[in-house]
């Protein structure tokens, strides 16, 4: 066994001696302590992940746990840094994200409607409808507060994000169709999210849907072209670029979830177990009948599994912006946190198992080339 073998795997097990640190210390009420080797489990298990491909794959996944963990126990660290509240990060770190997208897109993206219409039409139509009615339908069956039922029906409405290409791509499933849904998605949410916020979600809070749609527009549209610009400009020149923004992005998520999760942890304490079941049952359902409703239409099981991905995953960190924006990042952004942290989860293993399953279809239509982005993430 070499020495970084042995690093790998003695870090692990320090990570799981760890782990029963907690139970003993929470067991003896001693908080403080159980507090401490949570950042000493997560230290350890992220280090021996890295020499298990296998592991290494949910390397995303356990940074994002982390971050709602070390929110919890330590949230007065993670809602003020310096004296400056950290709220005020959430909007820029969505702009920066979005202006990653935009630096890996191009109009061939716009473009893929004309070479898989029915996968488009069928996949707009089940992003803005199947999530939307559920979560509606959780927010009035399970009787949350208006703020937080509100907050249902925002991550509902929201588009699909760059973390669908992803899984799809780890899924090995069409992802010149995933990236196409994510483009057109994400143009159509500046409009498609203030109506439906209005429609549904009137009725829990007031719902300024122009002032909403001017915000998506800052916060996603602006950005998202200002990289394509760049992408237009510097697309031989700045390699660098597509390298580092799939890790920048990564990052950003990750912050935004720490600083939402910190915020509203007294009302997580309070609702945290059933907002989890809300996000756990939103999320599958979207998998669901995303891909059972294109399997209704006849379409192939790589497309379905494909746009069930992107039914099933929404952008979190959009949802998060509109509520910070609107001044409700502990309310309003929290269920988004909640779903986002799942939905990474369950897309995780999603993802491992479908690149497992074969299904028996070659008509699946596929990019000449895998974007760079996502091959830095795929090392």
């Amino acid at each position: 066994m070499n020495s970084k073998h042995k690093l790998w795997s003695t870090s692990l097990v320090l990570a799981g001696i760890s782990l029963l640190g907690i139970i003993l210390m929470l067991v003896l009420a001693n908080n403080e302590l159980a507090g401490l080797l949570v950042l000493v489990f997560f230290t350890f298990l992220l280090i021996g992940m890295q020499g298990f491909s296998r592991l290494k794959g949910f390397s995303f996944t356990v940074w994002v746990i982390a971050a709602v963990a070390i929110s919890m126990v330590y949230p007065g660290y993670i809602t003020e840094v310096g004296g400056y509240h950290t709220e005020g990060f959430i909007v820029p770190l969505i702009q920066l994200i979005m202006f990653g997208m935009g630096t890996t897109m191009g109009i061939k993206d716009f473009q893929g409607v004309l070479k898989m219409p029915r996968g488009v039409i069928v996949g707009l139509i089940s992003q803005f409808t199947i999530m939307p009615i559920l979560a509606i339908s959780l927010a009035l069956l399970m009787g949350f507060p208006p703020e937080i039922a509100a907050g249902i029906v925002l991550i509902g409405s929201s588009p699909s994000g760059v973390s669908s290409n992803i899984i799809t791509f780890l899924a090995k499933g069409n992802l010149a169709l995933s990236i196409t849904l994510t483009a057109f998605t994400t143009i159509l949410a500046p409009f498609l999210t203030p109506m439906l916020m209005k429609l549904l979600a009137g009725q829990f809070i007031p719902i300024d849907s122009f002032q909403m749609m001017i915000s998506i527009i800052k916060m996603i549209f602006v950005p998202i072209v200002a990289g394509m610009v760049f992408n237009k400009i510097f697309k031989n020149k700045a390699g660098w670029v597509h390298t580092a923004m799939p890790f920048v992005a990564m990052a950003a998520n990750v912050i935004i979830i720490a600083v939402i999760v910190a915020a509203g942890r007294d009302s997580l304490l309070e609702i945290g177990l059933l907002l989890l079941l809300a996000a756990i049952i939103h999320n599958a359902s979207g998998y669901v009948l995303g891909y059972w409703g294109c399997r209704l239409f006849k379409m192939n099981k790589v497309d379905s599994r494909t746009i069930a991905i992107e039914v099933g995953m929404q952008n979190g960190g959009m949802a998060a912006g509109i509520a910070s924006e609107l001044g409700k990042a502990a309310t309003l952004g929290l269920f988004p946190a909640i779903f986002g942290t799942w939905m990474d989860i369950s897309g995780s293993f999603l993802a491992n198992w479908w690149r497992t399953a074969p299904t028996g279809e070659n008509d699946v239509s596929k990019l000449t080339e895998t974007p760079q982005p996502l091959k830095e993430i795929e090392k």
